[in-house]
């Protein structure tokens, strides 16, 4: 097997492969680095490389599988984490200057999990400034650029992880969403990830954080197979008594609900929502993808659900709680910030108490129709994003033939 064969191998592969010693922690440890050393200037998918670390950690990894431990389920697996998550003793620069030398005093939740399942940490991939944009670039260095085509954009904000899933940098990946920012990148660099229920993975930001609500943001996985998704979604699932919105019920078992297949669901099918300016081939692709959930034997609608634009409600909301969140430091540093970070904040600096309870309001309403969906439907299909990759730093005025927001109008669905 050639090494690049290897490093393409799903997670769950890799990882027998480990247990079994047909390779090492540290071998598939090294393959990973050397190949981002070879590779990554031309995706720029890392802001922070752990070579030492990484090493130290595989080794561990193997001693343990040669004194015959339990070994975790990731165990030995190297994986990139999103720059959003705290890890201590490391580099966490939330893909801003303000924070370029950071040095995280703890870990995230998801790190620690992480660590606890076995997985050796290679590093932190880009992000946009504080997760704030559907594509990546920031002051830190060049745009993160797209595996398949370096002149195409990965999307965001997890376009780091996304990218290094799709090169081949890692493993697997951990990301996080709050406005498509596993989905986007997962879409654009063909990989596979998922956004989980609001809860389901703890968030909980650390000791000394500024404190401030969480009504969107999730972590998950990011991975080139469902099945590598399943096992670090359960990873990562479950309650931390640290995060009061956590939710209280036990994960189900991600892996084991593989085999049930679709047969019998009702599927409601929709390109467009109600309100979405889509390109025709990507309606196109997408209706495919719907009759294929046909020939498994589900039962596939067009669903008649006509939304409100979404964005004009999410923005007021994710805006003002980004902003709480950094406005520790906002006005001290304004010199440091990517535009658009600065114009978001400035956007979530001003945002009213009235137009915040405004949007929670219409948010609901959405949140009402979806729930009348899922009274009918088991799954509500749609197309993940409106538009192809497209070109660095260049997002679309124009899909379908319509005008759309310089910002949203690619992620309409997310």
């Amino acid at each position: 097997m050639s090494d690049t064969d290897l490093a393409y191998l799903p997670a769950t592969e890799i990882r027998s492969m480990i247990a079994e010693k047909k390779v090492s922690s540290v071998e598939m440890t090294k393959l990973y680095l050397e190949r981002i050393d070879a590779l990554d200037s031309q995706f720029n998918s890392y802001l922070t490389v752990t070579s030492d670390l990484a090493l130290e950690m595989a080794e561990e990894a193997d001693r343990s599988v040669a004194r015959g431990d339990d070994l975790g389920p990731l165990h030995g697996l190297p994986i990139s984490i999103k720059d959003l998550e705290m890890t201590a003793g490391i580099r966490t620069t939330s893909g801003s200057l303000i924070f370029a030398d950071r040095i995280a005093a703890y870990d995230s939740v998801v790190v620690e999990r992480v660590k606890k399942a076995g997985a050796v940490i290679l590093g932190k991939t880009n992000t946009p400034e504080y997760g704030l944009l559907g594509h990546t670039e920031n002051r830190l260095g060049d745009h993160c650029r797209n595996p398949w085509n370096t002149e195409r954009t990965t999307g965001g904000s997890s376009g780091g992880a996304g990218a290094s899933v799709a090169a081949g940098l890692c493993a697997l990946a951990t990301g996080s969403d709050g406005g498509g920012s596993i989905r986007i990148p997962a879409g654009f660099c063909g990989i596979y990830g998922i956004k989980p229920t609001q809860g389901r993975i703890s968030y909980y930001l650390g000791p000394g954080a500024d404190p401030a609500a969480n009504l969107f943001s999730q972590p998950g996985p990011m991975t080139r197979t469902v099945e590598d998704s399943a096992v670090l979604l359960q990873v990562l699932a479950g309650r931390d008594p640290r995060d009061p919105g956590a939710l209280r019920d036990e994960p189900d078992d991600y892996v084991a609900a593989l085999s049930k297949g679709v047969e019998g669901m009702r599927i409601g099918w929709s390109a467009d929502l109600g309100f979405a300016a889509v390109e025709p081939e990507i309606r196109d692709s997408a209706a495919a993808g719907a009759r294929a959930f046909e020939d498994l034997g589900a039962v596939v609608e067009e669903i008649d659900l006509v939304l409100d634009t979404p964005f004009d409600h999410f923005w007021p909301l994710f805006t003002a709680i980004m902003y709480a969140r950094v406005a520790s430091v906002f006005d001290d540093n304004r010199d440091k910030l990517s535009w658009y970070a600065l114009e978001s904040l400035e956007t979530g600096k001003n945002i009213t108490g009235a137009e915040f309870v405004n949007a929670l309001g219409h948010v609901d309403a959405l949140k009402s129709q979806f729930s009348d969906a899922f009274d009918e439907y088991d799954i509500i299909l749609t197309p993940t994003l409106a538009t192809p990759a497209f070109p660095v730093g260049e997002p679309p005025a124009t899909i379908g033939g319509r005008d759309v927001h310089w910002f949203w109008g690619y992620t309409p669905y997310t």
